[in-house]
């Protein structure tokens, strides 16, 4: 059973052992992170692959049309066709862009896109790598596709492209605060910043325990994301495409890419710190192959809600979309740690504490919503006075 429990990585132990028998060390090591490599690429283009068609079948049926379905039964093959005619449009760099930074954006931003994968548990015993500050690692290569798209902006010589690459700056930094902040909360809880061990950590899935902590990282990720509502980076009805103006062809299908392998890195996180990772009512434990069926289930959950929002909700303002993170969500961020905090440090026992966490963010709701109502019901006095103040 224990064989059968980290099936994965003993596979990968008794290929390496193989091979030690007659190549050396160095030989040994190369052709494993090779291989390594090579799957989690595989992974990250083959979501890119599902995810657009996915996407686009669901968008169509809440606008209530079919959605592709020309290319393949289906329009399976849509994204296939999409990728050819990208890759066959002329590559166009702008008079008095910097070439070789309008040549690398594209490619910082997506080569962390695909690293973060490294550290993600998809089941028991299938990851790259269990580092011990997995969370941190992904925090932090969640940043340089900030750089990545500001480079694209400056280095197109298109105000309408900077601008765009601004307006990441302005977003991506504002959510980063409440996202990285219930990220702590998640840590101080399971007593690890490593990926495994939170999952391991979850006897109660922390969704149950700190709702409040889930959605604000929740509503975080749609902003990090740059997903509709959040899509103020390529708003195009405002700055004609956002900092991607400028590229065509392969350079924009790379961007377009990251996008998307982000969507599915996302959704993988969101289900390792707040879904429980692979388990699910003791089922891993008893099917132990079962374990990657059940995370991807999870995160298939996860990408539909990030499409149904898309689908739904209208694009808000950017002073909306700036005030929400700063006047909102940074502070309730730090109410979640200081409650969890307290909470982990004067109960004891799991059970309890998950007990005790989920009534705190009960009382936590009830606060939030009436500071709400009496913040709205003050700004709607406000504008009745304004508007019966006007001279006739």
């Amino acid at each position: 059973m224990e064989f059968v429990r980290d099936l994965f990585v003993n596979i990968g132990a008794w290929f390496s052992g193989w091979l030690g028998g007659f190549l050396p060390a160095w030989a040994v090591t190369l052709i494993m992170g090779l291989i390594g490599v090579i799957i989690l690429v595989v992974i990250g283009l083959s979501s890119v692959l599902v995810l657009t068609l996915g996407e686009r079948k669901v968008i169509g049926r809440i606008q209530d049309r079919p959605g592709p379905n020309r290319w393949g039964p289906f329009g399976i093959f849509q994204p296939v066709a999409d990728g050819i005619k990208m890759l066959t449009k002329e590559d166009i760099v702008p008079r008095g862009a910097d070439y070789w930074m309008h040549l690398l954006a594209p490619i910082i931003i997506i080569v962390p896109a695909l690293l973060i994968y490294a550290v993600l548990p998809f089941g028991a015993g299938v990851r790259g790598t269990d580092l011990n500050i997995g969370i941190l690692y992904i925090v932090a290569l969640g940043s340089i596709g900030t750089v990545a798209i500001l480079m694209a902006g400056w280095s197109s010589n298109n105000k309408y492209a900077l601008l765009g690459a601004f307006r990441v700056v302005a977003q991506l930094i504002s959510y980063e605060i409440p996202m990285v902040l219930s990220i702590v909360a998640v840590v101080l809880l399971s007593g690890s910043m490593s990926m495994v061990k939170i999952v391991e950590s979850q006897t109660v899935p922390y969704i149950v325990a700190m709702p409040m902590v889930f959605l604000v990282y929740l509503v975080s990720a749609f902003a990090e994301l740059y997903r509709a509502p959040f899509d103020m980076i390529e708003a195009d009805s405002e700055l004609v495409a956002g900092y991607f103006t400028e590229y065509s062809g392969m350079k924009f299908v790379m961007f377009f890419m990251a996008e998307y392998i982000n969507l599915m890195a996302m959704s993988a996180i969101i289900t390792t710190l707040f879904l429980g990772g692979w388990r699910f009512l003791g089922v891993e434990r008893l099917l132990p192959l079962l374990s990657p069926f059940i995370f991807f289930a999870k995160c298939g959950a996860m990408i539909f809600l990030f499409w149904w929002v898309r689908g739904t909700f209208p694009r808000i303002r950017i002073d909306h979309l700036l005030a929400l993170a700063w006047k909102f969500l940074v502070p309730l961020a730090l109410v979640n740690l200081m409650i969890v905090g307290l909470v982990d440090k004067l109960v004891e026992g799991a059970l309890l504490t998950g007990v005790v966490l989920l009534v705190a963010n009960i009382v936590e709701v009830v606060i939030v919503l009436a500071i709400l109502s009496l913040v709205g019901h003050k700004t709607r006095s406000k504008r009745l006075q304004r508007i019966t103040a006007r001279p006739r």
